[in-house]
This record gives structure tokens, C-alpha cells and sequence, in this order.
């Protein structure tokens, strides 16, 4: 029997969907039924594990399974003996202090001797500890947001993506405690062929995750502008130049950082780039 990699995900909730995307993006085939909480994968050597996500660190911790997606904030959370190994750069959020919009609020110190409801007790704690800030803690596991409305506490720590349910339930965000995205963890033990096998892995999530961060370009330029094009245009090592049919012109092709796309494009209709074409990478090696 070969040996097979166990991959924790989460069985539902903010970050299945998405962990799931990843995986069949890295070429792993696998049925995920609504009730499913355990299946096989056809064409790579893995077993797939739906759990709920805080026991995702258990039990990559106890070795029932090997790596797991979970968010940074539950891996901070949980405090197990586990290494992270990898972010994913999908399920960005941040854990904030949130207090009711009609409270004054004056920076960190107006928390002092307060109670916050949280989910995440250990990292509120060490968040105070660093700013020297005095807080009693009351660990509740869901609708945290409730907790300030029925008096149970002065403020909450939650996790914050776009801040509407904070406003629907009358909080303002106040401070951001830590950011946090999808991040693959792993138990410190594993064998060398697990080894093996998840080190395939993690090149097929960068490859898949780099490609998304770029894109690629293609655009013709007069020949006399493609010296100053080249500078803006490094690509991976540098553009490539194809001459073109029509006399003095050739077709230049490239890689662009997503975060650097719209002010090369500025700079390349000025040196009189024209054509320009871009297309989504599905898969980058680098």
C-alpha cells in the first residue's frame, strides 16, 4: 500500500470553499460531498479529512493528520507543538477589538480594566501583556458580537473581514490585534515520505499562487522604444522580443506583478506601446 498524505480542511465555513479551490487548482481529484468527512484522492497519493477548523491543530499535533489548512489566527490560537509552513494568500481578515459606536474611544488605554468577550483568549492576552494593558477576559465561542448588547462584556475581539457585521450589531472597530490568511500547517514528526510528498505539494501551491499574483503581457512596440520598454518590463529574467511582420515594429511578451499592472501599463502607452493584451497565468514555475 502506498503511502498517502492526510490533508485536514475544514468540513464548512469561511475557509472550506477556498481550501478546496486550492487543492483541485494544485491537480488533486477528489469527490467532496456535503457530508463527506473523509475521501480519497484519484490521481495524487492523499487522503482528505473535513474537520471543524479550532480541531484542525489537534490533530495535525496528533498525527491524525499530517498538514492542514486553517486560518493564522486559529494556529496562533491553539498553541500546539506545529509548524507553519506555507501561506496561501487567500482568507485575508484581521482579529479586532470592536466597542459599541456610542462609547468614546481614546486609544488602547480606554480598554484598561474592561471585559472583553472573545474567541481567541490566548492571543487577546498576549495583545494586552505587549501594551501593558489590564483586561478581564470572557471566552465565548460564538456570536461574540451579542456579548457588549446584553452586558456580558465592554468590548469584543473577533475576526473582521469587511466589518458589516460589527456595524449591524452597532460596534465600531478600534483596534486591529493581528492580521491574519489561510495558512498550511504541518505536524513537526513526519516521516521522509510524507516529506517527500508534501514538499510536492507546497511547489504545486506556489506555482498556483504566483500565477495569480501575475500576469501576462503582450504588446507591440516601435523598435526604437523597446530599450526603454525592456526597463520597465523585466519579466522573469527579461521580455521576449519577436519581430513583427511590419517594418521597425516587434511584439514584446512578459510577466507582470498584479500589484504593478496598472502603472506599467502607464508607462508603456508613454514609450508608445500598442496592442497590449493581457492574460490570466493558470500555473507559474519559477
Amino acid at each position: 500500500m502506498s503511502k498517502k498524505i492526510r490533508i485536514a480542511v475544514q468540513k464548512s465555513g469561511r475557509l472550506q470553499e477556498q481550501s478546496v479551490k486550492l487543492l483541485k487548482e494544485c491537480g488533486l481529484s477528489f469527490s467532496n460531498g456535503p457530508n463527506r468527512l473523509k475521501t480519497e484522492t484519484y490521481n495524487f497519493p492523499a487522503e482528505i479529512l473535513f474537520l471543524r477548523d479550532d480541531d484542525i491543530p489537534q490533530y495535525v499535533e496528533d498525527n491524525v493528520a499530517d498538514i492542514g489548512i486553517v486560518g493564522e489566527n486559529v494556529f496562533i490560537e491553539k498553541q500546539k507543538d506545529i509548524s507553519l509552513i506555507e501561506r496561501l494568500d487567500f482568507s485575508k481578515c484581521r482579529l479586532s477589538i470592536a466597542v459599541p459606536r456610542e462609547k468614546d474611544y481614546e486609544g488602547i488605554a480606554s480598554i484598561n480594566g474592561k471585559k472583553i468577550a472573545t474567541s481567541y483568549p490566548n492571543i487577546v492576552q498576549q495583545f494586552l501583556t505587549e501594551n501593558n494593558i489590564t483586561a478581564e477576559i470572557h471566552e465565548i465561542s460564538g456570536s461574540v458580537e451579542i456579548a457588549p448588547g446584553i452586558g456580558l462584556a465592554d468590548a469584543i475581539c473577533d475576526i473582521v473581514s469587511t466589518g458589516s457585521t460589527l456595524l449591524s450589531n452597532g460596534l465600531k472597530e478600534v483596534e486591529t490585534v493581528m492580521k491574519s490568511e489561510a495558512v498550511l500547517i504541518a505536524n513537526n514528526t513526519l516521516d521522509a515520505e510524507t516529506q517527500v510528498l508534501l514538499e510536492k505539494l507546497i511547489f504545486r501551491i506556489k506555482a498556483v499562487n504566483t500565477a495569480k499574483n501575475n500576469k501576462y503581457l503582450l504588446l507591440n512596440s516601435p523598435n526604437d522604444s523597446i530599450e526603454a520598454i525592456t526597463k520597465v518590463l523585466p519579466g522573469m529574467k527579461s521580455p521576449t522580443v519577436t519581430p513583427l511582420q511590419q517594418e521597425g515594429w516587434s511584439s514584446l511578451h512578459s510577466v507582470v506583478n498584479e500589484n504593478e499592472f496598472w502603472e506599467i501599463i502607464d508607462q508603456l502607452k508613454a514609450l508608445g506601446a500598442q496592442g497590449i493584451l493581457v492574460v490570466p497565468i493558470e500555473k507559474m514555475i519559477i
